[in-house]
């Protein structure tokens, strides 16, 4: 009986990493960063709303006075990762009906039906990972014939691959915070 309570905790354990793990992966992840550039704005911005464009985002306005540009885009949810998660709750929920079979006997084979909750897991997080996203340039200074400096706030993800892809073309240069960190 010792050795069933143990495998029981150390199954609810799992259970609550894997509510952990799916409250991760579908997290905002919403980050501002400082971009320099020695082009001028207008070039900039230019480049900036065309790779946007390209990659599915569309324009939402702004605000001129602000000199803000908002973009809006709908991010989707990783169908593996679904899997994954679905697959991990079923064998997850299955070994907690184990572990109960083990502890109450006389309730037969029926706690090994909890595997059937499994695909909820993966149903979760693809409610959760899909959602609408925005992402705002915004000019905050430019000095005639030394480039501009602007600021965007956008997903974290939606940033880096624009630091990677846009650094040369556009001459972008950041801290470098967000290559370097390792979340």
């Amino acid at each position: 009986m010792a050795n069933t309570g143990s495998t029981l905790l150390l199954t609810l354990l799992l259970a609550i990493g894997l509510v952990f793990f799916l409250r991760a992966a579908s997290k905002d992840r919403t980050t501002v960063v400082e971009v320099h550039s020695g082009k001028p704005a207008l070039e900039v911005l230019e480049g900036l709303s065309l790779w946007l464009t390209a990659r599915g985002w569309q324009a939402n306005g702004g605000d001129p006075e602000q000199q803000l540009l908002r973009f809006r885009g709908q991010v989707s949810s990783s169908a593996t990762l679904a899997l994954l998660l679905s697959l991990l709750g079923a064998v997850g929920a299955a070994c907690l009906g184990l572990v109960i079979r083990q502890l109450l006997p006389q309730l037969g084979w029926w706690p090994l039906l909890l595997a059937l909750a499994g695909p909820l897991a993966g149903f979760l997080y693809r409610r959760r990972a899909e959602r609408d996203e925005s992402l705002d340039l915004r000019l905050v200074k430019e000095i005639e014939g030394q480039g501009c400096s602007l600021r965007l706030r956008a997903h974290r993800d939606e940033l880096i691959a624009l630091e990677l892809e846009l650094a040369e073309p556009l001459q972008l240069a950041s801290d470098g915070a967000l290559l370097s960190s390792p979340i």
